[in-house]
């Protein structure tokens, strides 16, 4: 599942830093000479801080991990004895 909520946040940030880039043109009144340079540092600001935000969002709390270690401890078997 976080697959694709990867994939629908890559393609909206794609349009969103290419809306951006446009505005920005738009603003300067002319191309910039290193347009794609431009929109590469926008794309990867922005995707470094939502993937960072998604993965906040779907990684399961430390309560929830320490529980989960101290039952598996719990369970686990006793070496064998030779």
């Amino acid at each position: 599942m976080a697959y694709l909520y990867f994939t629908v946040v890559a393609i909206a940030l794609y349009f969103f830093a290419d809306w951006l880039l446009n505005m920005i043109e738009r603003r300067i009144g002319k191309r910039l000479q290193y347009r794609s340079v431009v929109f590469f540092a926008i794309i990867t600001v922005l995707a470094l801080g939502s993937f960072s935000f998604i993965d906040t969002l779907m990684t399961p709390p430390p309560e929830a991990t320490q529980q989960e270690a101290q039952t598996t401890d719990q369970v686990a078997p006793t070496p064998a004895q030779p």
